[in-house]
């Protein structure tokens, strides 16, 4: 192959599998650099220390793995949930908000390599090279990135097979044999299944395909009761026991999976301009999401509750088009930042089968939940009823100027 562009160093996003293998080999033969692998533990649920030994057996010299599932849920899962963002709807953004972390921590790593680019295995018809680049871009502005599935001509899985055969890439049987019939990617909030055999938006996918959830039928008949307690909008403990980020979100994932909670099944808007239908399980955001919402249900003034669902939209729009970096995400945050320092208390939660119901909320520093005014029996004086009347005569005068403008008409 021809070799192009000088390039001297170039941090790969590495998984070990079959597409980054055979671009590590890519990397070396076209571009002639040295090739710097890193790997992220985000909570995929697989072994990533046999990255190691393929990146060696490949020439790598600097290999770094990592273990990022702490940062990830403390410095981007939480402040996303702070702001209750879903994305059309029903998206809670599992792969989304992955990327800008595995964006600033190549880039970091480039910088303490001197590396000149970084490149990743993202698709040129997906969102993903959106994230990585605008991430890549914004911490590192004269960064050169190689995205491979915009320059080689290796579109198909026979042809990688070929390619690694070639050049004696170790590949993993399962791959070898055509895996699963989808195209999967998981963290510690969600795993994704899209491709294969889901393109066909009317085709239900097989119970077995699901991994971290059980069907709703097979949930246990009987409900779970959890207690979530929160600490300025993020969740510190549950069920009284104190835990790190990382640990609440798995721990609400088994809980979740248990019950058959967080399943999805979504035809959804990509960046890029195509529909894209999408199979997600996101157990412990979905509990998060309800939960966090009952919060602020008490603890938050009206009026900052729909300042913050005006927003949301917007902010989930932001991270799902990789913009997690840019200074408008930055300043909604802190927005909502500054709204969650009454989110305090805790949440009663029942779990079963595939549903998640609030059936208690209580804060004892931060309710705004007045029972005195509250009330439906005598409230001794605490809220005037015969205030309503000018309340609702003045909040109906434009309405009745309108209704008298019309019957002149008529």
């Amino acid at each position: 192959m021809k070799k192009v562009n000088k390039i001297n160093k170039v941090v790969l996003a590495y998984s070990g599998g079959l597409d980054t293998s055979v671009i590590l080999k890519w990397l070396q033969d076209v571009y002639g650099c040295e090739v710097i692998t890193f790997t992220a533990d985000i909570g995929q649920g697989e072994e990533v220390a046999p990255a190691r030994k393929k990146a060696k057996l490949m020439g790598v010299k600097q290999i770094f793995i990592e273990d990022l599932r702490e940062e990830f849920v403390r410095d981007f899962v939480f402040p996303m949930f702070r702001a209750n963002a879903v994305y059309e709807g029903e998206y809670l953004l599992g792969t989304s908000i992955a990327r800008p972390l595995i964006a600033k921590r190549m880039i970091e790593i480039a910088r303490k390599t001197g590396a000149d680019a970084v490149s990743h295995g993202a698709t040129g018809k997906g969102n993903d090279q959106v994230r990585f680049e605008l991430g890549a871009y914004a911490l590192m502005p004269n960064v050169k990135i190689i995205a491979p599935w915009r320059e080689w001509d290796l579109l198909s899985r026979e042809k990688l097979l070929a390619y690694a055969d070639k050049h004696g890439i170790p590949v993993d049987y399962k791959k070898r044999k055509g895996g699963a019939p989808y195209s999967m990617d998981a963290n510690l909030l969600h795993i994704s299944y899209e491709g294969g055999i889901l393109e066909d938006p009317s085709f239900e996918p097989e119970d077995s395909m699901w991994r971290i959830t059980v069907s709703p039928e097979k949930a246990p008949n009987k409900p779970e009761y959890v207690e979530l307690t929160y600490a300025k909008g993020d969740i510190v403990a549950i069920n009284g026991k104190k835990m790190s980020a990382a640990q609440v979100l798995a721990k609400l994932n088994q809980l979740g999976g248990k019950h058959g909670i967080g399943r999805l099944d979504l035809v959804e808007n990509r960046y890029v301009g195509m529909k894209s239908r999408g199979c997600y399980e996101t157990p412990g955001g979905t509990i998060m999401l309800r939960a966090h919402r009952a919060m602020e249900s008490i603890t938050l003034d009206r009026e900052v509750l729909a300042l913050k669902d005006d927003l949301m939209p917007r902010y989930a729009r932001l991270i799902y088009n990789g913009y997690w970096f840019s200074p408008e995400r930055l300043l909604i945050q802190q927005l909502v930042d500054e709204s969650q320092k009454p989110v305090n208390g805790t949440v009663k939660v029942k779990l079963y089968k595939g549903t998640v119901t609030t059936v208690g909320r209580a804060s004892k520093t931060d309710s705004l939940f007045d029972p005195a005014i509250s009330t439906f029996e005598d409230d001794k004086g605490a809220y005037d009823q015969a205030d309503a009347g000018g309340f609702i005569k003045l909040n109906a005068l434009r309405l009745r100027i309108a209704a008298k403008l019309r019957s002149k008409r008529k």
